[in-house]
């Protein structure tokens, strides 16, 4: 058969270089990787076999099998699963590019230890490329099921690999490990060791599903033993809490999540009655850097009986709870169960409203009794999670209770609404709020400066989702969620009839100027307005009660929603010297040329100093410009 040289990409040389090098502390991963590849293969295998029983491919004895060397030094894992056409060798293993390489690559630089760095393996697709960390040469040899030729791939980890067709390839794939010489120093352990591979088997692999074989050394004199299983395959969910260990659960966390790191809580749910299932949840330490991308895959594995029969259901839980990982075994389903019958069967709406729960209740039990662990939680996913309270009415009031927010009453420390409302000011009505892409912003935005000045607390909301669900909630527990940018702003403390009359007379003092500038300013502005929310600024642009605030307005835009451009409301500060002179000026003189000018630096400084930007950058530039040239 004709032998085929390939270039590796540039990014999958720098990676198997990283591998070579020894990156990682524990080099053992890399028999876990190949092992968790090879019960994959197996569980597509007979999937595949269920949907398809024309299928030409033996399922009779489904299993992993680990074979050593000693004299050639090499240690083969072998499956007998879905396997791999030529074509899909040469895309999935021959080329990574769609494994998040670049990805994995930035992120190994900025880990800060060794720990960090071996947590990355895996989480990016690469597991196989883990074997050059043990190997000088690795060669796979792989058919798949239905197929009558097989293929080999072969690379010792530098520039080119090799691929070629062969006739006598078994169902399945090998993967054969040409071992480097054992270097207790550097943690790379003696891998022919059959001690060695029945501890990594048990601590990494024991729970998996398919007996994992290996043929034990046989004594002088002695005939070749049987083959040996080495791990239980005992279902973890199956087994009650007091006979599984937090490494176990750990373990099997990690093989279905390919995530290495140790998960921050742990779910069991077990339901019984007319509808019997098992869940097994995990929520991870850290957020999956792909989370708010289009393609990620979320959704827990789920089993029927056992058998396991998708990797990714999505109809299990929420699309803002896709965080989560595990294992659901439903006792009740067919075992032919395809995605359409998923989306309109009731027992699984009944399950997943269940797991949901049980999810939103372990997060509020962690917020009660662990701040740590729950302030982890809340960094890393608590701008998904915030998107059910837009989209799960059902369960937004649980979802409230284990929110937090940042909030002015303190610099460190996020408040729930509970404690917002338990330190409300007497007379407050509502609960105040301002969105904006920065903390640092929105403190410093003028429509803060009346709440600073009579020390009102305002949550400070800064993730996109924040635009929406304060809308979609509207209330809570009776006080309303109101934008301190958004309608008319009343926050004296003086007597509302007192207030009332000094207000009427501004406004008819100031009701030439407010006219004027709304006709100069008609395409930026609705109207313009005496301030009550500003005590140091000049001017400040609000929207009005119920419409679209910028941010929203960019972001429909931003999903492909044309959405009409909304006029804003200027509001000035009638304490302010510049808006005093701007009032004289206008008295004072007919020829208003060069105050239209002012008006409009005055909305356009208005504008800049909520964030946003000038409608004609080159245009303010002039104008300041030549307001600086007079003054000098």
């Amino acid at each position: 058969m004709t032998t085929e040289t390939f270039e590796f990409q540039v990014e999958a040389r720098q990676l198997l270089q990283l591998m070579i090098h020894s990156v990682y502390s524990n080099k053992d991963v890399f028999l876990r990787e190949l092992v968790s590849n090879a019960s994959d293969a197996l569980d597509k295998l007979r999937l595949e076999k269920l949907r398809d029983d024309s299928l030409d491919a033996d399922v009779s004895d489904l299993h992993i099998e680990l074979d050593v060397d000693k004299e050639a030094r090499t240690l083969t894992v072998r499956d007998n699963g879905i396997g791999m056409s030529y074509d899909e060798v040469g895309k999935l293993i021959g080329t990574i590019a769609n494994s998040g390489t670049a990805a994995f690559l930035e992120e190994l630089k900025e880990a800060k230890d060794a720990a960090g760095a071996e947590g990355l393996i895996g989480r990016f697709g690469v597991g196989f490329y883990s074997g050059f960390m043990a190997a000088d040469e690795v060669t796979l040899v792989t058919r798949r099921a239905g197929e009558g030729q097989g293929t080999r791939w072969t690379s010792r980890g530098e520039a080119t690999y090799t691929l070629e067709r062969v006739d006598d390839a078994p169902q399945g794939t090998s993967v054969t490990l040409h071992l480097k010489p054992a270097d207790p120093e550097n943690q790379l352990h003696d891998y022919t060791s059959e001690w060695t591979i029945r501890e990594i088997v048990k601590r990494y692999s024991d729970f998996i599903t398919w007996p994992i074989r290996m043929v034990p050394e046989a004594k002088d004199g002695e005939e070749a033993p049987a083959p040996e299983t080495l791990n239980s395959m005992k279902a973890l969910w199956a087994r009650s809490r007091d006979e599984v260990s937090d490494d176990e659960y750990h373990e099997l966390y990690k093989h279905i999540s390919h995530d290495w790191r140790e998960p921050l809580e742990t779910i069991r749910l077990q339901a019984e009655g007319t509808f019997e299932y098992q869940a097994l949840l995990f929520v991870p330490s850290h957020a999956p850097h792909d989370m708010f991308t289009r393609d990620f895959k979320r959704g827990v594995q789920l089993y029927v009986k056992r058998v396991f029969i998708m990797d990714d259901c999505e109809e299990l839980l929420p699309p803002y709870l896709r965080f989560v990982k595990g294992v659901v075994d439903a006792q009740d389903l067919s075992l032919n169960v395809s995605r359409e019958i998923l989306q309109q069967d009731r027992h699984i709406r009944m399950m997943q409203r269940r797991l949901t729960k049980k999810v939103l209740s372990t997060v509020k039990e962690i917020r009660t009794k662990d701040a740590e662990r729950y302030a982890t939680f809340w960094r890393e996913f608590g701008t998904a999670l915030k998107e059910g309270l837009v989209t799960d009415s059902e369960n937004r009031d649980a979802i409230l209770a284990v929110s937090s927010f940042a909030t002015t009453h303190s610099a460190d420390e996020p408040t729930t609404l509970a404690q917002y409302v338990e330190r409300m000011k007497d007379g407050q009505d509502d609960i105040w709020f301002i969105t904006g892409e920065s903390r640092q912003a929105i403190e410093n935005s003028p429509h803060m400066e009346a709440f600073r000045a009579k020390d009102i607390e305002v949550l400070l909301l800064t993730d996109a989702i924040d635009e929406v669900w304060v809308d979609a909630v509207g209330t809570y527990e009776g006080k309303r969620l109101r934008s301190v940018a958004k309608g008319e702003v009343d926050l004296d403390a003086e007597s509302e009839e007192k207030a009332g009359e000094e207000r009427e007379k501004q406004a008819e003092e100031y009701a030439g100027l407010l006219g004027w500038m709304r006709e100069q300013l008609d395409e930026d502005i609705k109207e313009v307005r005496l301030s009550t929310r500003l005590t140091v600024s000049p001017a400040c642009v609000v929207s009005d009660a119920h419409d679209l605030t910028p941010a929203l307005e960019n972001m429909y835009r931003a999903m492909g929603q044309e959405v009409p451009r909304t006029k804003r409301i200027l509001e000035l500060n009638p304490g302010h010297a510049l808006v005093k002179s701007l009032h004289q000026a206008y008295e004072a003189s007919e020829d208003r040329t060069e105050l239209a000018e002012s008006a409009e630096l005055l909305h356009t400084l208005a504008v800049l100093a909520e964030g946003g930007q000038p409608k004609d950058p080159a245009r303010f530039v002039r104008l300041v410009a030549g307001r600086l040239e007079r003054t000098l």
